[in-house]
């Protein structure tokens, strides 16, 4: 009976070791092994299977994330490039828009932010790696960016504009210099280009905010 309990004990025990490591571990890990290979052998050179390897995890943990290697790249350098959210508290919506493109200028600065832009410089337009980057990372800015322009509008910020060519504006100007690297990304610039792209829609919403105060004296 002892003998019995003791191989049951240490059974689970060694169940316990070998089963899936919790959800976050087992992310940090594949991101990690992603970031240490791409390192090594450059995105080319990059597995599922390799990462999965190196990360200690079978190929559908990875695939419970990721749509492919590319994805899982892409996900591993923009880790370390990540926006943070703006602090809502006391923020307009307009000052929380500004905040995120400083961010995205600080961060892309960054070596890690300059490794992301040589790999996107020397990739084809229509490579899944570029289409990573698109679906991953731009496309979840511009929607962002697009909530803080329709509560802008409802706030009496902004007049009411075409949203999509606002973001184009916005966020196109942005990623050419960012990838163009022709001129500085920083927050001068980024100031400039806010303040060029918004002025007629904020001074159409100022003006009527001064006309509304002027009616109710």
């Amino acid at each position: 009976m002892r003998t019995h309990v003791k191989t049951t004990a240490r059974s689970s025990a060694v169940g316990h070791r070998r089963g899936r490591p919790p959800s976050a571990a087992a992310r940090e890990a594949i991101l990690r092994a992603a970031r240490e290979m791409l390192a090594e052998v450059g995105p080319s050179g990059v597995t599922v299977e390799g990462i999965a390897t190196r990360a200690g995890v079978g190929k559908p943990t990875i695939y419970r994330w990721w749509s492919d290697r590319h994805a899982v790249v892409m996900a591993a350098l923009m880790a370390d490039v990540e926006v943070d959210a703006p602090p809502r508290a006391a923020r307009s919506p307009l000052l929380q828009l500004r905040h995120q493109l400083h961010a995205i200028a600080e961060r892309f600065a960054t070596p890690t932010g300059r490794h992301v832009t040589a790999m996107l410089a020397a990739a084809d337009p229509n490579s899944e790696l570029s289409k990573a980057f698109r679906n991953h990372f731009v496309m979840a800015r511009r929607a962002e960016g697009a909530a803080f322009l329709r509560a802008a509008i409802q706030s009496g910020e902004l007049d009411r504009l075409d949203i999509d060519v606002a973001l184009d504006l916005l966020f196109g100007a942005v990623f050419f210099r960012l990838l163009m690297s022709h001129a500085p990304l920083d927050a001068t610039f980024v100031d400039n280009m806010f303040e060029l792209a918004l002025r007629s829609a904020r001074r159409g919403a100022t003006s009527r905010q001064r006309n509304a105060k002027a009616r109710r004296r």
